[in-house]
């Protein structure tokens, strides 16, 4: 024991003596990211707050550089974009390091943090207080007297001028830093929206990309508020048919179809609703929008969405319908309240969305579905309506053709990044790319166990070839959780007390990397 221990120091300090030595080579700083459990690097860059004038307002766009761990470490990092849009990658650094652990002992992990996030410049709006009555924190003039007060805030800034926090313009601050690091070539990660990110980078530097993974695709062309409707629907749809497609669930509930779009054809109405956080009872009015937003939280994680059928049907009982199990699932969704590592950057959220996605909402295709309407869009319309637009290349929304080995990942539930986006991205980048379905997946392939392991073999692969034919058939294992069943009876009847339940079955699906809207 005393030898284990003293081999573990010896090669702690190693590693901080070589994390030193890197730091020193690339003019970093040795720093301590919370939640890692080996040292980092720290650094920042200058950069134009407006790329056309150079000479004028500057920001720091920091980043943080995560060293490999062996001494033979290989010239190529790797970089990760963070989802949201909003999220900073630094403050996803725990998930992160455990996402690309096998990737991470030879070759560096880089996480830079997008101008609008982290320390980047950021653009975050006050939240509200978790005590706020239901009422005021779910009325829409409120959420937009919200955004109205947060971008006169973030007007008053230094950096204040939102129009330059684009994905392009973020970009060119991205390879500012790999060429601060050095590297010729690097290798790409990304999940949600961090895939727009990845295929904006490969456009606009193609000769600097070694390889390429991303995880839930949202190209450019997607206009997000447009497919929300859509996706969610065909998700919502998936998670009604597992529970008609389960002997137990379809007995529990066999009329949870029809039940559901009564429903919402009843709606709104007022209920008494307890308060998650303070557990008061209030009167709300719940609406079609309301309940078709807390439903779609629970449909990025499959093991959450197992749940909805018992949510959905407490809400539909006659007289007497209940919306804290649906807002529970939607809660465990989030961590229960705002996270550090979860935070979004509302306002680099809504510089992005209202400059990229908004201008050509007008010309999107997607239709509405049948039970998710246009909510999602008007929110964004409304949100947008001031919010100062950037200017967007329309070389932006051309996904370029692949010159290295790309591999593409959806999950088949996904209820806003589903295989038909990446599908799409798939044909226009060409032969070297790979597309792989996880039927049972949700929003987010990557932290899926034997992913770390695919992961590590498509990158540390010596060709594209090779990258291209590593063998994902252990995701094709990947169940869909049972539908869950409440408490009952031998004779059937609901109660509180102990009683026999059948819980969901074991998934170790992938919480999102950051949510796409």
């Amino acid at each position: 024991m005393a030898l284990n221990l003293f081999m573990a120091l010896a090669m702690a300090l190693i590693h901080a003596d070589a994390t030193a030595a890197d730091g020193n080579r690339m003019g970093l700083q040795p720093c301590r990211l919370a939640g890692v459990e080996h040292g980092a690097l720290c650094g920042r860059l200058s950069r134009p707050l407006d790329p056309a004038a150079p000479g004028q307002r500057q920001i720091d766009v920091h980043f943080a550089v995560l060293p490999a761990l062996s001494r033979n470490r290989l010239p190529d990092p790797v970089f990760f974009f963070a989802g949201g849009p909003g999220q900073s990658a630094i403050e996803l650094a725990p998930t992160i390091s455990r996402l690309v652990s096998r990737l991470g002992y030879r070759r560096d992990v880089v996480l830079v943090d997008q101008r609008g996030t982290g320390q980047s410049a950021p653009l975050s709006c006050e939240s509200l207080s978790p005590t706020t009555p239901l009422a005021q924190a779910i009325e829409p003039q409120l959420q937009q007297q919200h955004f109205a007060v947060c971008l006169q805030q973030l007007k008053q800034l230094p950096y204040g001028d939102l129009r330059h926090f684009t994905t392009w313009v973020a970009m060119q601050d991205v390879d500012a830093v790999r060429r601060q690091l050095g590297a010729e070539k690097v290798n790409l990660v990304g999940g949600s929206y961090g895939t727009r990110a990845v295929l904006d980078y490969m456009r606009q530097f193609p000769d600097a990309v070694r390889r390429a993974v991303m995880d839930g695709v949202a190209p450019p062309d997607m206009v997000l508020p447009a497919t929300a409707a859509v996706d969610s629907q065909a998700a919502l749809e998936l998670a009604l048919r597992a529970c008609e497609d389960d002997g137990a669930c379809a007995r529990r509930w066999p009329a949870l179809r029809q039940d559901w779009l009564a429903l919402l054809s009843s709606l709104p109405r007022q209920m008494l609703v307890q308060h998650p956080v303070t557990g008061v009872p209030e009167s709300l009015l719940v609406t079609r929008d309301l309940v078709l937003q807390l439903v779609r939280g629970p449909l990025y994680v499959p093991a959450l969405a197992a749940g909805l059928p018992a949510a959905m049907q407490a809400l539909s009982e006659p007289g007497a319908g209940r919306l804290e199990p649906l807002m529970g699932l939607a809660n465990a969704m989030v961590g229960g309240g705002k996270q550090r590592s979860g935070q979004l950057y509302e306002g680099m959220h809504l510089s992005v969305i209202c400059s990229e996605d908004l201008p050509r909402l007008a010309m999107a295709r997607d239709a509405p579905g049948v039970d998710v309407h246009s909510g999602f869009a008007e929110h964004y319309r409304a949100a947008c309506a001031n919010w100062p637009k950037g200017e967007v290349p329309l070389a932006f929304y051309n996904l370029p053709a692949a010159k290295v080995a790309v591999l593409l990942l959806s999950g088949g539930a996904d209820p806003a990044t589903p295989p038909r986006h990446a599908e799409r991205v798939a044909r226009a980048m060409g032969k070297l790319v790979r597309h792989v379905v996880v039927t049972h997946a949700g929003h987010g392939v990557l932290a899926l166990p034997c992913m770390r392991d695919v992961l590590q073999r498509f990158i540390d692969a010596a060709t594209d070839e090779e990258a291209l034919s590593v063998s994902t058939a252990c995701l094709a294992k990947v169940p869909r959780p049972d539908p869950f069943l409440p408490l009952q009876s031998v004779s059937g009847v609901a109660q509180t007390g102990s009683a026999a339940i059948r819980p969901a079955a074991r998934h170790d699906g992938a919480v999102p990397a950051g949510r796409s809207p």
